[in-house]
Parts: C-alpha cells; structure tokens; sequence
C-alpha cells in the first residue's frame, strides 16, 4: 500500500457545515472531574459532568481553527463571527442554573478592533428567555456584551477576531476554593434546536473519501474524551478504515472515583464508569453500529498511578511500584490481587453491556497484560499478593537481565501461570457478560521477548496463553517498527507463534505509535510493518492510532499496482532444456558518417524473456498451464520461475555474491548477483536457501525479509565483507494477453509458444 502525509487541503474535494454543528464543539476541565460532549441529533448536544472538587469547572468550547480533524477533513478556519446570529435551547440539571452568580458564562477569547489579546465574558442569562434550567438563548455577535449586569455593566465585545468561545459548567457548590464537595455530584447541559444564521453562517469542511483500503485503525479514550463519538467516527470512515475499530478504554478518565486519604481512587462498588465516559461510550457504540464497524472493546493491567489503589500496585523487591515512563505515571496492576482483578472484570462486564445494548458483536481486548520491570531490570513480583500466591517469600530476582538459576527461572514461571490465570478468568467474565463475545490477547513483543532478558517470556508470555485460551493473538511492537529493526520483528513474530500456537490467520497486528508530531517520518516505517504483517498472512493489521493519524494527516490507500501485483507462487510447469532463454538490454546507438558508432545504456540491467512452450510435455500440462492463466488474470500478475540455466548464486557457499561492506550502523543488505561489473538484484530467493557470511565466517544471525533483504541481528563492523549464496526465482508475467494452445497441435509434436517476460521489483 502507499501513503500520504497532508498537511493542508488544495484540490479534495469540499462540502458545507453550519457553523456550530453540535459534532464539532469540544469539552475541557481540569482533574479529577470528568466531563464529555455527545451528539443528540442533528442540531443536539449534551454535556455529562462528573465533579468533585469546588472548583471544578467544564468548558463547552467552539474553536475558530479546526485543530482535531485530519487536514483533509478540518473545517475552514474563520475568526469573523460579527455576521452571525446563534440561537439553541438550554436544559440542565446538577449544575449552577442560568441566573445564579458563577452560573454559565461564554467567555470569548481573541482580540479587539486594535489586534490587541482580549477576552469577554457573557453571561447567558443576560440573553435568555425562560427558566434558569430551560431557556431560549439567542446570541447576536454584532451586538454582544460582557458584563453580569446590563446595561450598566455592559463591555461590548467586537467578534471580529475570535480564537475560540467556551460556556462555563460548574457544580452548585462551586466556590473557585481547591477544596473537595461535600458530596460528589453529576450534572448535564443539553443544547437543542441548535441554528445559526447570517452571512457567516457556513464553513467549508474536508468532504474527502479514501476508498477502503483494508487496514483497521486503534484509538483511545484517554486521547479522544473531548471530542464528541461522531467526530471522531466521521474521521474514521472518511479515512478509508473499516470493520472493527481496536477502542482502549484507557487508563486515566473512565472511572469512577471516592475519596480516601486525601485523594480520589478508583471506585470498588457501583458503577465503575464515570457518568461522562458513560454516556460517550454508548454514543460512541451507537455511532460505530451506524456507521458499519464493530468495536473491539480493550482493557489493561494499568491505572493512573494517583488513583490507584496502593494494594492493587505492581513493586520490586524493596517495595517500589511499578510505574511507567507517562507524566503523570501509571501503574501496573497485579495479577494476584483480588480487588484489583475484581475491578477489570467489572470493567469488562460493563463494556460488554454498553456492545450487546447497542447491537454490537461483543469483542474483547486484553491489552498488553504483563508483569512490570523496572529500568535496571528488578521484576515486580513482590507486591503482597504476588508474594502470597508465589509461596511467600519467592526467592529473589536482582535483574531479569543478568544469568538465572533454575530457582529463578521457576519463579517466573510461576509468575507466568498466574498471569495467565487472571487472564483467563477475565476473558470468562466478558464472555459470560456477553455469550458468544470473541476474546482477543493483546502482546507487546519488545517488552516480553527483550532480547537481553531472554527468560522473561515464561512470566510475560505464559504457555497459560496457548492456542485455545484466546481466539485472536494480537501482537505489536512499535519500538522495533519506528527503530528498523525487522529483524526483530520477524524472529519475535516467529517465536510467538511457535510458543502459543496461533497460526497467522488467527493473528492481529498493531503497527506502530508516533508519539510526537516531530516524529512523523516514522508514518514510513509503519506502513511498511502493516503491509508486511497483511504479507505474512495475518487476518488484519491496525494502525495504532487514530488521534495521530488525525494530528499528522496520514492518508493511507491502495494503488492500482498494488491490486495487479505479484502472486507469491511458482510457474506450474518446469522448464526443459529446450526452453527459449533471452536476456536483453535496451541500447542507443548513434553511427556518425564515418562509421563510429556512440552507444549509450539505457537500462541499468538486462531482463530476460521466456518461452515455457517447449517445457509442455502432456495434456496435463495443458490444462495446468490454461488454469494458471486464468489465475494470473493473463499478463495482470506476476509469480516465481525456475531458470533452468540460472538460478543460483553460484556453488551455494555463503561466499558466492559480496552483498556489500559494513558501516557499523547498517544491518540490512539486498541479495545480488555479479555478472563481471554488472550487478542484478535478486528479490526473489527461494524459501531456506540463503546463507550468509561475514568476513568470510557463516553466520545464522540474520533474516530474509520480502524483496530479497538480507536483515542481520547485529550491524557488522565498519569494513566486514557481508557475503550470501542463495538459490532464487525470477519474477515474471505471461508477455500477452491471450494464450494459444491447440490440442492438435500439441499431438503432432509442435511446441506451443508461451511468452514470459522478467517483471523488475527493484
């Protein structure tokens, strides 16, 4: 597949929204409260609100500049809003009604007639009609003014410069103090009969469509919570990803929390989602069912570290939980402790409701369900329950990193059993919430097969995971993606299926993560992982994740090469020593007067053309050849054939062809054949053939990627000869588009003439 990053829209197509469509306003509040904003209907939103603190506060927001969508998708930037006229209906209940002091206020940021920073603050009540919980609200930009009483207090805003306008939400008992409530509390807004009208009523949009293109895409609630479901959906479908969506609930905004010891943890009995994520989840299932996808619902073993219970903590040996890199950290949940088990599978159990209530096949992610190791290798497996179910005083691990006694190796894979043990009895809930639910596994392969900690797996890839504990393997591993090391990834591949059994059809990846826009020539890199994931033979590949994709406009599509490529098979006939074998180049040649020619290379390298009919022996041959044919769609595509006359490197010693010479840093290196000074790449090797050496010493530290690449495990040496025999194939297409083979003539001993062309893939 190809792949495009955009930065801005030019020629894509464009359609029309009315400025403030309730799928493009945002919400934004500091923490622990949680807030989200969900669609409706076509002129609806609501705000779901979950507060603690007094001074809590949610913002309703438009942005003038469309910051979220994909480049390609964004509305138009427009800052004027003294053309327009809003108008929508107001309903709440749980927060500060329309007239109270403190109540709902548009704060409008941007600059005065001079282009000098300003901010004006409206007070909605100021231009209602109705109740303070159920009004009419009509805002007339070009004759709006702050102020809490008018006209005494009025201060005109000039709306000719607007970043962005947000209203105010904020509990009864708000007070501004950073003290807590006396009770935590839920509150909505609904906005209705939303319109808008005047001369800048209307924004262009993106309305651009990329065909279905065959890969799925991940995303994220802790990325995404802002955004309304149908925003982030639209995206989604426009972008040309379809079927199941990967969807992590997260780890930092769906819960539920109480207060205890002077913080906020996550909540062991009622509901464990918070209203707000609620209320988005099931939108956002309602959404996905609308729109055609599925959803793939994902939990993990981690929590944000200031909520998350002490006991339910992941530590090493001396008592150090487990926390990731994040800011702020997370932490990793142990396997062993009840609480903490009991609380994902009632995470599980509500996902499952929020998928069947809408009509969804349940489908269930465990994601990247590990036991944590610190930077200096120390294993967490010392939490007090981890201690209780491992004997009570499991013999102690410095690093994962250095040689391990038999001791040692039996703990992990203690630590293993247990693991997969939580596992299991978390899939069971999903499926018992939802009969029929297919549960999937997601592994991070650099993490649990770390090739400096090589026994690791038995405790982070547990035989407890073998084929048929999960009916889908997923596997990821960005950090090998984004560095180049394909190596790797195709040994950790390797070793994940033959350790757990899962066959490629029955495998999922999840191609790659760009951290920071900066990073965005890593796109390169994790297309080609998915491309070679699909290769493999993997029932999917995911672009990890939806929110980057929109922030750094990748466009993913197929090319028409793509749909006519190469069938990865063998011609069905064998060549006899009577088939026609005819290299050829392409030369200009200019002859002057005087009989002295210039002659001038026009191909770099020859290619060679075939005639298979003398290799036809009988009417089985025929028929095979006819089929194969068809198959190829005629000259379409492309497949493998044995030269009879060459076909190897050479003798077959992995000295045969010098591949090149080492920098130190480079670990790949492509497959070719010397013919004196002329150089032909080889792209097609066959299966198990290649061997490879360095400085002449045979080496088994290497892979074969797709297009005949040499990926070794450890770059050579500045100055090491990197040398390889192989056999190989040479990539060809039937020459036409017809085929004639006549039986009779067959019978009366004349060959028949099968054209073959050598394809170039370099």
């Amino acid at each position: 597949m190809a792949f495009w990053l955009a930065s801005e829209r030019t020629v894509q197509n464009e359609g029309v929204i009315t400025r403030f469509d309730p799928r493009f306003w945002t919400v934004n509040f500091p923490r622990p409260m949680m807030a989200s904003v969900t669609t409706t209907g076509p002129a609806a939103l609501r705000v779901d609100a979950h507060f603690y603190r007094t001074n809590d506060l949610a913002g309703l927001i438009w942005e003038a500049e469309d910051r979220h969508d994909h480049p390609l998708l964004a509305y138009e930037t427009a800052r004027d809003f003294r053309g327009c006229r809003l108008r929508f209906r107001w309903r709440s209940a749980g927060v500060l009604a329309l007239d109270a002091i403190n109540g709902p206020v548009l704060t409008i940021e941007g600059r005065d007639a001079a282009g000098s920073p300003r901010a004006w603050y409206v007070r909605l009540w100021n231009y209602a009609a109705g109740s303070p919980t159920d009004a009419l609200v009509s805002l007339d930009f070009a004759q709006l003014s702050g102020g809490f009483l008018l006209p005494g207090e009025a201060d005109p805003v000039w709306a000719g410069d607007i970043d962005r306008m947000f209203v105010s939400i904020v509990p009864p008992g708000f007070t501004g103090a950073d003290a807590a409530l006396a009770a935590p509390g839920t509150g909505w807004i609904e906005l209705s009969e939303i319109a808008c009208d005047g001369p800048g009523a209307v924004l262009a949009i993106g309305d651009v469509v990329v065909p279905e293109h065959g890969l799925g895409v991940a995303s994220g609630y802790d990325d995404s919570y802002h955004l309304t479901p149908a925003r982030l959906l639209r995206g989604a479908l426009l972008l040309g990803y379809r079927g199941s969506i990967v969807h992590y609930v997260g780890m930092s905004h769906y819960f539920r929390l109480d207060a205890a010891s002077g913080g906020y943890f996550v909540s062991t009995s009622g509901e464990v989602m918070n209203v707000a994520a609620l209320a988005w989840h099931r939108a956002f299932a309602a959404e996905a069912k609308r729109l055609g996808f599925g959803i793939i619902w994902s939990v993990s073993y981690e929590l944000l570290d200031r909520h998350c219970w002490a006991a339910w903590k992941q530590r090493a040996a001396d008592g150090s939980p487990g926390l990731t890199g994040w800011d702020p950290p997370s932490a990793l949940l142990s396997p062993a402790h009840n609480g903490a088990m009991r609380y994902l599978r009632n995470v599980a159990t509500a996902l499952m409701g929020i998928a069947t209530t809408a009509g969804l096949a349940p489908k269930f992610q465990i994601g990247e369900p590990w036991w944590w190791v610190m930077p200096d290798g120390r294993p967490c497996l010392y939490d007090d329950a981890a201690k209780a179910a491992l004997g009570g005083s499991p013999v102690a691990i410095a690093s994962v990193r250095a040689p391990l006694g038999a001791p040692q190796t039996a703990l992990l894979d203690a630590a293993g059993a247990l693991l997969a043990g939580s596992t299991a009895v978390l899939a069971a809930a999903a499926k018992a919430a939802a009969p029929g639910c297919q549960t999937h596994l997601l592994a991070y392969l650099p993490t649990v097969l770390d090739a400096a900690a090589p026994e690791l797996q038995r405790a982070n890839l547990p035989l407890g995971w073998a084929k048929p504990a999960f009916d889908v393997l997923q596997l990821e591993d960005y950090d090998w993606v984004v560095a180049g090391d394909n190596a790797s990834t195709a040994k950790g591949v390797a070793l994940a299926e033959e350790r757990l059994g899962y066959a490629p059809h029955e495998q999922h990846y999840l191609a790659g993560f760009v951290l920071r826009p900066d990073q965005a020539g890593q796109w390169r890199a994790i297309a080609a992982a998915a491309d070679a994931a699909i290769a493999r033979g993997a029932a999917r590949a995911f672009v990890w994740a939806l929110p980057q994709v929109l922030r750094d406009g990748f466009v993913q599509f197929e090319t028409e090469s793509e749909m006519q490529a190469f069938d990865d098979v063998q011609f069905p006939i064998a060549l006899g020593r009577e088939a026609e074998v005819m290299p050829e180049f392409s030369t200009a040649i200019l002859t002057s007067a005087g009989g002295h020619e210039t002659r001038n290379a026009r191909w770099a390298g020859g290619r060679t053309r075939y005639d298979a009919g003398p290799g036809i022996r009988s009417e089985a041959d025929i028929a095979a050849l006819l089929g194969f044919f068809r198959a190829r769609l005629g000259p379409a595509r492309g497949f493998r054939l044995r030269d009879p006359f060459d076909a190897s490197s050479g003798a077959g010693s992995p000295v045969d062809q010098r591949l090149g010479v080492g920098d130190g840093a480079a670990t790949r290196f492509a497959l070719v054949k010397h013919y004196g000074e002329g150089v032909r790449r080889i792209t097609r090797p066959v299966a198990g053939s290649v061997r490879v050496a360095i400085d002449g010493v045979e080496t088994a530290a290497f892979s074969v990627l797709s297009g005949g690449v040499v990926a070794l495990d450890v770059a050579p040496a500045a100055g090491a000869v990197v040398s390889a025999g192989f056999a190989f194939d040479v990539p060809v297409r039937f020459a036409e588009d017809r085929l004639a083979v006549s039986r009779a003539t067959f019978l009366a001993g004349a060959a028949a003439s099968v054209p073959l062309i050598e394809v170039r893939e370099e």
